[in-house]
């Protein structure tokens, strides 16, 4: 259920209200526009008189919301949010980040030659795999801690905030220096480690799973944000469908469909979406006219070497290229 109340609502009033709601059982959510101010009801609102709240002084309409996800719903929170990455790093709303990084961190020298390349070329987040989730149990996996390590050694020396994968909530305190925590699409439904980030006051960065739907990737958020982490930012990774051609299928629509059903920022995952290099260029740069709010993108300095997802990675040369263009396209679209 929403609550729009009137222009000249006085913080008295709503307090007086948020109280009185809150003591119903319900979690109240507030949103100041320019205009309104909109109370988001979570809960049992079954047995909240609809007739009786809107006929309040302060009340302008009361709206119930027929979808599952009510947090993230942009219903409750019509402006975009923005969440920080760090103090001066943005993304939502009108803020453009780029991250870009290796599939998986191998060495000292590979990550730091290329977050000091790619950073170098316009990339704001340096993205790296310290532990792997890989369909063979005979790939490599990662360096794990030792890679965390790296990925801090890289932030150290180039100032780029970093973002990798978390796969065990036991993991946790190896990710506290870590800028954004990035569920991989094979744990976007894993509830138990959704809560525990949950609880983090730190962006998390939800991929969408290989077959799931744009709601059930809201439902992943609402996980989170249930509890009260708000900073959550959504991946568009591409999905399984019946193309053999490309690893994935790239679903652009759901840059315009989840901006049109939640205020938390979209970004795009070419490489992992197409799992050809070239490929990679063209989508991402129909992903930013789509009106993604930044893009994620795996950078190697050797690809043919890789010891994972060598055939989908650009070249730190490559990515100076997309990077070019995707700023072309941004100006031309704002």
């Amino acid at each position: 259920m929403v609550a729009v109340l009137k222009p000249n609502a006085t913080d008295a009033q709503i307090k007086n209200l948020t109280e009185w709601l809150e003591g119903r059982g319900l979690k109240v959510h507030i949103s100041k526009g320019e205009s309104y101010t909109i109370l988001g009801l979570i809960g049992d609102t079954s047995k909240i008189d609809e007739d009786l709240i809107a006929g309040l002084e302060t009340v302008d309409s009361v709206k119930r919301v027929s979808e599952p996800f009510k947090s993230v719903n942009r219903k409750f929170h019509p402006g975009d949010s923005v969440i920080n990455i760090t103090e001066t790093l943005k993304i939502g709303g009108g803020h453009f980040q780029i991250m870009a990084g290796p599939c998986s961190v191998e060495s000292p020298g590979q990550i730091l030659e290329i977050a000091k390349s790619v950073k170098a070329s316009g990339a704001s987040v340096l993205r790296g795999g310290a532990f792997k989730p890989r369909t063979s149990p005979y790939d490599f996996q990662g360096l794990r801690a030792d890679g965390i390590e790296l990925l801090l050694e890289a932030k150290r020396q180039t100032g780029m905030p970093i973002v990798t994968e978390i796969m065990n909530a036991n993991h946790l305190d190896m990710f506290e220096n870590v800028d954004i925590i990035q569920v991989g699409a094979r744990n976007m439904q894993n509830f138990e480690l959704l809560k525990e980030l949950g609880k983090l006051n730190k962006p998390i960065l939800l991929k969408r799973g290989l077959a799931n739907t744009l709601q059930e990737l809201l439902m992943s958020a609402e996980y989170i944000m249930a509890g009260g982490n708000r900073d959550i930012i959504l991946c568009e990774r591409g999905i399984r469908t019946f193309e053999t051609y490309t690893r994935n299928t790239l679903d652009l629509s759901a840059v315009p469909m989840l901006k049109e059903l939640t205020h938390l920022p979209v970004v795009i995952d070419p490489s992992h979406a197409c799992g050809l290099a070239r490929l990679v260029p063209p989508m991402a740069m129909a992903a930013v006219a789509a009106g993604a709010h930044g893009l994620i993108i795996e950078v190697h300095n050797d690809p043919v070497n890789a010891m994972c997802d060598g055939g989908q990675s650009l070249t730190p040369e490559q990515f100076g290229e997309v990077a070019e263009k995707v700023r072309k396209i941004r100006g031309v679209i704002s």
